[in-house]
């Protein structure tokens, strides 16, 4: 495989920055400046195959939903279906696709899965043509109603493992190949931001690190060397920054708003979704007991990326007085109880942005149009939460400084452990996960 290809194959996953930074140094070798090298080296040299002390015990890949193979499997073996067709096991299209082709077969109807209203008795089955016996009836129409179970299921944690690779990466797992590779300064960039942004959080009572480093600051300031050449559209997947805006005609802006407007409508609704199926304390946002607090983080984090996104283009586009009609918030992640009582005894307070969420409507209730909200009221819930509106993110695209690269750490459960194969035995214990 070209390196080209195998780094464009890390924007779906979870490599360490130093090991898409020595692609990148074999991709670019010959186009880089002794001083571009030693910036790149920094984070190039700790790669697994550079450094024979470099090791992780993480995995490097996002989670993959559930498909629904041995389901139909045993249904092709039960219902005696050739497997000339190619069904789909594992996407939500062809598993659908077999639902509605073998549900005719003992006339079920799709959705109809009430086991004591929805079969079909012995007269309706002889009427039906069905020459089975009740117990083969039976078995298969149980079997449908499984692969149907099991195809919500998979949308739904498709869904969740989709809005976890937006909350950190925006959408350069989208980004077109073709796209990707028509610069290579622009796909370096993508392939390091994209690594950098995907990093876990750290178990901390301080600000998580910015992605934006040094090295991210070389490989763009080189395709702004080359502003023809370089993938604008593409880049502007994954950071939608100013700078990168203003390279987009209004038509490309338009359509990117759009793209995000309805990724926001998507989030909106899963959001309350799970507001109604937990019992979260709104007031301080610590995690109770019975809090689904992963799928709650991953999902805010989707929402404020999103909304970090829209609100770039709204102002790209001139159309920020938009916000003097509607503006939705920023949804706060759930923080565990421990961490709110570290960062209290070393003399902080709870983060004041959570004032704010406090004050300012849910904003799925706002973009649902439910409860207005425009900017006047963001701004003077900031006010009174002594938070400045617009470096905070709250009504205005947030500035983002440039930070020192800094080797990976190895994580157990977001706790920084020095050593990576004790990092390996601590996980395969639990330790730090509340299971012991």
């Amino acid at each position: 495989m070209d390196i080209i290809e195998q780094l464009y194959k890390t924007l779906d996953q979870r490599k360490r920055p130093e090991d898409v930074a020595e692609m990148i140094v074999e991709l670019m070798k010959r186009n880089l400046t002794i001083q571009e090298q030693a910036i790149l080296s920094k984070a190039a040299n700790r790669s697994l195959k550079n450094s024979m002390y470099a090791y992780t015990s993480m995995l490097e890949t996002f989670g993959t939903a559930v498909g629904a193979e041995k389901q139909i499997r045993k249904a092709i073996e039960i219902f005696k279906i050739s497997e000339s067709e190619d069904y789909g096991y594992n996407n939500a299209d062809g598993i659908e696709k077999f639902i509605y082709e073998v549900s005719p077969l003992i006339h079920k109807e799709v959705g109809q899965n009430n086991f004591k209203t929805d079969r079909l008795n012995k007269d309706l089955r002889q009427l039906a043509g069905l020459d089975i016996s009740k117990r083969n009836y039976n078995k298969k129409w149980r079997l449908l109603k499984r692969i149907e179970i099991r195809l919500h299921k998979f949308i739904h944690e498709s869904k969740k493992i989709e809005l976890q690779k937006i909350a950190k990466h925006g959408l350069s797992h989208t980004i077109s190949f073709e796209d990707f590779s028509n610069d290579l300064n622009t796909a370096s960039f993508i392939a390091y931001f994209n690594a950098r942004s995907n990093v876990r959080s750290t178990f901390t009572n301080q600000s998580q690190e910015r992605p934006f480093d040094e090295i991210c600051e070389m490989l763009f300031n080189r395709c702004q060397q080359n502003p023809v050449g370089t993938n604008w559209l593409a880049i502007s997947y994954i950071y939608s920054d100013h700078k990168i805006l203003q390279h987009l005609n209004d038509e490309q802006k338009g359509k990117l708003l759009g793209k995000w407007t309805a990724i926001l409508k998507e989030i909106s609704d899963f959001l309350e979704e799970l507001w109604n199926e937990n019992d979260i304390y709104r007031k301080t946002m610590a995690v109770k007991k019975g809090n689904d607090s992963t799928t709650w983080n991953n999902t805010a984090g989707a929402w404020n990326k999103a909304r970090d996104n829209w609100m770039n283009l709204i102002y790209a586009l001139g159309m920020d007085s938009i916000l003097e009609d509607i503006c939705f918030g920023k949804v706060m992640r759930l923080m565990a109880a421990d961490v709110i009582a570290w960062h209290l005894s070393t003399g902080g307070k709870i983060d004041p942005n959570t004032e704010v969420w406090n004050t300012v409507p849910l904003p799925w209730e706002v973009f649902q149009e439910r409860i207005f909200c425009n900017k006047e009221m963001i701004v003077n819930a900031c006010k009174k939460a002594d938070i400045d509106p617009e470096k905070s993110g709250w009504i205005a695209p947030r500035i983002h400084g440039i930070s020192e690269f800094k080797p990976t750490p190895e994580l157990v459960h977001g706790v920084m452990v020095s050593n990576p194969f004790l990092a390996k035995i601590l996980r395969q214990n639990k330790y730090f996960s509340g299971k012991i």
